[in-house]
């Protein structure tokens, strides 16, 4: 029988968990001489790539010494949580991943606080061992007094610790050691990781972790065996989580190893698979055997904190640069994007008009900007978090927010957040000047301060939060503190207009830009909307006057990508997105309609 190990790995964004991955698979063998791979290998989409992010969590496996590694790469983003809590059940260890520099982060205590509850011993790798400012053994002290903190157990406490440099395809056990390859983390796992527990004799037991989707097939779910042998062709139950059971025929089964999915026959015990035959397979549901049904228990799964809404693009461009713009193509992607992500929700609240509930603004904007790039055409709104009631008492979401700024500008961080209801925890000074924050904060109060963040700390603060739980609503919020300047005709922004305007406050559009009535085109200097005319163009005489020919000079207008105008709108503004554009307008078009609103 195969010797098998399942591991997952954990860690804070950007600690190098997908490039660890990557070292896992080159140095294993996995791969050919002639196969040519790609750097982060297992980002496979495109906004993957471009924001050096994991969004979903993605499985492979590799051979080490007769021994098949099952990997399972995680995203480190607080808003995808809901995945790691998920990949946790089905894996027997853990490696944690721990920056060298920057130490524990707030989604390690996340990452850390679920695995030690499911009884997993993690080993530490403190990884980026090369950089200039790297203080390995202060990354594991943090790590040990995190442990304590979390309440582990003395068996978890005598952790493994691996340093690495992923980057450059090397670990070591002690920082003495010659840094050749990364075999010592290779014999770490092989040492330190239980081999899966259960027997192929017992009854069937599969439980589903993440869904899949392919037009031939349907839906796939990604499943761990628990116990028993699962053949393709094989009769089974599927046990919902809600209690319902359907009987079916497993018409595909699929294994992983390194980036290629094989069909395979049969796959055994303490394996992860990939199954197809049922159109209702869902994450947390059980596939057992049908003469003697043992469902696993169901999986916990979170709530979403925060909800937009979708709507068909009812603005005077409407239809010119979008391929889908019908109600029934959004409504269509949206049912498809709720098959395979279950951290979403979806409901229909109005003729063309849809309620997406998620983890947190990046969760909604990623799937806003995969819509859009399939040439959809739609009008968002502004996030709103979810506020439950509960006891006759309305109860709100609340984050953990971590904040690395240089000292100068820890006062005006402390200033803005505390306007936003934020209760400082913790202030620690750090190595280079910087110190570290520590807040308890209504989730309403993040929307809208990552870009005011960025221009307080002059682009030098880093910014990181986790969703803590439902508090008691803290009362109302800052907003916005600048109104909008907002065009009152219908045509092409002219420079000589612009070139006037731009003194009114910050333009964010440039010279030939098609507007319509109601759309902002910029931010005002001050706190009340502006209705102003950017389509003017100077008026020709046939004089000429010494000054009133002189070239007008333009400031570069604020480009506004789908977060931060998400970020920037306020209650009566909505974003209309299309494969083209991204523009902002007001609810109501007509500036009489307006003023009528606001008496």
């Amino acid at each position: 029988m195969q010797n098998i190990r399942n591991i997952a790995v954990i860690a804070h964004v950007d600690h190098g968990k997908t490039t660890l991955v990557d070292g896992l698979l080159r140095q294993s063998g996995t791969f050919s001489e002639h196969e040519v791979i790609d750097e982060r290998v297992m980002d496979s989409n495109d906004l993957e790539r471009e924001r050096g992010i994991t969004i979903l969590s993605k499985n492979t496996a590799i051979n080490y010494k007769n021994t098949k590694i099952n990997i399972i790469d995680t995203p480190g983003h607080a808003d995808f949580g809901g995945e790691v809590e998920r990949v946790l059940k089905m894996v027997d260890g853990v490696l944690l991943l721990v920056d060298a520099q920057e130490g524990v982060m707030p989604q390690t205590k996340f990452v850390v606080k679920k695995a030690l509850g499911f009884g997993i011993r993690p080993i530490v790798v403190v990884n980026k061992i090369d950089k200039p400012a790297a203080s390995p053994d202060k990354a594991v002290d943090e790590v040990f007094d995190l442990f304590v903190s979390m309440g582990a157990s003395d068996y978890q406490l005598d952790f493994p610790v691996v340093y690495a440099a992923a980057r450059d395809g090397y670990a070591i056990k002690n920082l003495d050691d010659e840094k050749k390859d990364l075999e010592p983390l290779f014999e770490a796992i092989l040492e330190n990781v239980p081999s899966p527990s259960g027997s192929d004799e017992s009854p069937l037991q599969v439980q589903v972790f993440t869904l899949d989707y392919d037009n031939y097939v349907g839906k796939i779910g990604i499943a761990r065996i628990f116990n028993g042998v699962i053949n393709k062709g094989q009769n089974v139950l599927l046990a919902k989580s809600n209690g319902e059971k359907e009987t079916g025929r497993i018409t595909k089964l699929i294994g992983f190893m390194g980036l290629a999915r094989t069909e395979i026959e049969s796959a055994r015990a303490g394996d992860i698979v990939a199954i197809a035959g049922f159109s209702a397979i869902d994450v947390g549901d059980s596939v057992v055997d049908l003469n003697n049904p043992m469902p696993l228990d169901p999986m916990h799964l979170e709530e979403p904190t925060m909800s937009v809404y979708f709507a068909v693009n009812n603005s005077p461009l409407a239809g010119l640069e979008g391929k889908h713009v019908t109600a029934n193509k959004i409504k269509d992607r949206l049912l498809k994007e709720m098959q395979t992500n279950i951290a979403m929700r979806m409901e229909e609240v109005g003729e063309g008009k849809f309620k997406v509930s998620g983890r947190g603004e990046l969760q909604i904007t990623i799937l806003a900007e995969n819509l859009r790039r399939e040439g959809f055409e739609f009008s968002i709104s502004r996030p709103e978090v979810i506020v439950k009631e509960e006891n006759g008492k309305r109860l709100e979401p609340f984050e953990h927010l971590v904040i690395d700024t240089p000292q100068d500008f820890s006062g005006v961080v402390i200033e803005k957040l505390g306007k936003r209801k934020a209760e400082m925890k913790a202030m620690n000074p750090m190595s280079d000047g910087y110190t570290r924050l520590e807040f308890e904060i209504p989730a309403r109060g993040l929307i809208g301060y990552r870009s005011e963040f960025l221009t307080d700390t002059k682009g030098e603060g880093i910014m990181n939060h986790s969703f803590l739980d439902f508090r008691e609503f803290s009362g109302s919020v800052i907003h916005r503190s600048n109104g909008a300047l907002i065009s009152m005709e219908n045509g092409e922004a002219t420079g000589f207009s612009l070139f006037n305007l731009q003194e009114r406050g910050t333009l964010f559009i440039a010279p030939q830009t098609k507007v319509y009535i109601g759309m902002v085109i910029g931010e005002h200097s001050r706190d009340n909307d502006l209705d102003v005319n950017p389509i003017k163009s100077k008026h020709l005489t046939n004089m000429r006057a010494s000054g009133s020919d002189d070239a007008i000079k333009l400031v570069p207008p604020l480009e506004l990508n789908l977060e931060r105008a998400l970020e920037w709108i306020e209650d009566d503004e909505i974003l209309e997105v299309t494969p083209i554009n991204i523009r902002i307008r007001k609810k109501a078009l007509d500036p009489n309609q307006r003023k009528r609103k606001t008496k």
